[in-house]
Formats: structure tokens, sequence, C-alpha cells
């Protein structure tokens, strides 16, 4: 029986011949990335910035597309329904307007009168903007600590240069990410925030399997020139990078498309991340060995 290869069998693209064009790319795009947060800046979510959040249980005679309607007359800015088809919820989320204790009660009531009597309410939360303001800390944080740890890591797991290129690896996808939310003007929420800290651990992943190739090619061809031996290893790996990517994305996409919006803005983030990070792992991590004395280590130790 044969077997189905995305990749040939003893493929031999040169990946390493053309670093230096995917240098610049990777160049442009961090640049129009970091323009994209700093000029259009980030559509920060209500987990974010604060705002009203309620939750109702529907019925079969509910009409989503009216009832989303009456709440944008309402004239309160900003008002997202999520709908939960499990067990039919819809979870109301208003953007804070005002410092104003009062005024979110008020919006509270006014939701209300416009929701038909027969939904039920099941929770009312209320998030201020010192909250949002520390849970964008907190997720700023998770996300250097996380990217930390994974140096340290592969740190000591291979040698510090490993970990030098994979952490600016995984910090070219992140805000390649974070770019992608601000040009686009999607959500930048919570959810999108576990999306980054998801990608940086699947990139890494692929990261990981091509060291470990690189190490034992290292050992293995001691005169071979380091940019052969790079590309080697990229293409003994390459088939199962590009399974493990595939079947991942074909996994998110069933997610993005059916399910449901509450899930939306981490499927997006994922789907985004899963493809700059299978790019950065061959054509960023692995190169960037070439600038780092890996080579003079190997010819100390021959």
């Amino acid at each position: 029986m044969k077997l189905l290869h995305l990749v040939p069998p003893n493929s031999n693209i040169p990946f390493i011949k053309y670093h230096l064009i995917t240098f610049l790319f990777s160049a442009l795009m961090l640049i129009g990335s970091i323009f994209a947060i700093f000029s259009i800046g980030l559509s920060f979510g209500i987990d974010f910035k604060g705002g009203v959040v309620i939750e109702v249980q529907t019925n079969a005679s509910t009409d989503i597309a009216r009832l989303r309607s009456d709440l944008n007359k309402l004239g309160l800015g900003e008002v997202i329904l999520q709908e939960f088809s499990e067990d039919s919820a819809i979870l109301i989320r208003v953007g804070c307007q005002e410092n104003d204790q009062n005024k979110q009660i008020n919006i509270i009531k006014e939701i209300r009168q416009v929701i038909p009597s027969n939904i039920k309410f099941r929770r009312t939360e209320f998030v201020g903007p010192t909250v949002g303001k520390e849970m964008i800390n907190a997720a700023v944080l998770a996300i250097v600590l996380a990217l930390l740890s994974i140096m340290i890591y592969i740190w000591f797991c291979f040698e510090w240069q490993f970990g030098l290129c994979a952490i600016l690896a995984l910090i070219h996808d992140i805000i390649l990410t974070i770019g992608l939310f601000s040009l686009i003007e999607h959500e930048f929420n919570t959810a999108t925030v576990a999306a980054l800290l998801a990608i940086a651990g699947s990139s890494v992943n692929d990261t990981v399997v091509i060291y470990d190739r690189v190490r034992e090619n290292l050992q293995r061809y001691k005169n071979m020139l380091l940019t052969k031996l790079l590309e080697l290893s990229i293409n003994e790996t390459l088939s199962r990078t590009t399974i493990t990517s595939l079947t991942t994305l074909l996994a998110l996409a069933g997610v993005y498309f059916f399910g449901g919006a509450g899930l939306t803005d981490f499927a997006l983030a994922m789907i985004w991340g899963i493809l700059v990070g299978t790019y950065s792992s061959i054509f960023i991590a692995v190169p960037l060995l070439l600038y780092t004395g890996v080579r003079d280590k190997r010819i100390l130790t021959s």
C-alpha cells in the first residue's frame, strides 16, 4: 500500500539559499504590523476596556436579528451579541461609556425593557475600566513570561543560540498576529490573548522538532557546510511540519465557521498564527542560526 505524502520523500528545497529574501519579507511585515499597532491601534473588547455583560436564556421563538436591531437602536454604543447554540444562551455585551455606576445601571434597565418578557435573565455583570487595565497588564505579563519560559527551556535543552533564535521567531509571530488584528480592526479580547499563548506553544513545537534534527546532524555530518546542513534538517522534517500544520488548520477552520461567535476571535488568531508560525520555524528560526556562532562551536567540539 502506498502512503500519501504531502511532501515528496528526500525533498531538497533550498530554504537557506534565499533566507535574506525571507528576512527582508519578514522585516517589511514587522514594520507594517508595528505601524498598524501604533497608528490604528487595537480594538479592545469589553474584557479590556470595561462594560456591561448580560447572559440570557432564549427560546425557539426568539428572533435574534430583531433583538440585535432593537438593542442597537438604544444608542448605547458598541453592543455585541454572542450566541451559544448548545444551550440557547446569548451573551449581550455593551461597551463601557462612562465610569459611572448609575449610568451602567440605567443601561441594564434600558436593555431589560427591550428584551422580550419570555427571555430569562441568567446573570448581569459590570466590568469597570480599572479592571480592564489590570487585565491588559496581566495579558502582557502572561505573554512575556511565556516567551521567557520557552527561551529558558530551549536554552537548557539545546544551547543559548537555539533559544535566542527561537524567541526571536516567536516575537515575530506574536507581533504579526497582533498587527493583523489591528489592521483589520478586529476585536482584541481575552480569547485573542489565549490564542497568542497557544500560537507560541504551537510555533515553538515546530521549531524544536527542526532544531532537534539540526543538533543530530551537527554531530553526524561534522564536515558538511552549515548552510547545507540546515537545509537538510528542514527538508528531513518538512513532511512532519506540513502535516501537523495542515491538520491543525483543518480543525481550526471548523471552529471558525461552525463554532459560533464566541470562538471566532480565538480561531482567527490561531489560523493566522499557525500560518506565520510554520513560516517562521522554517524561514526565520533556522536561518538565524547562521549568525549565532553555531558553526564555530561545532568546529571546536569536532
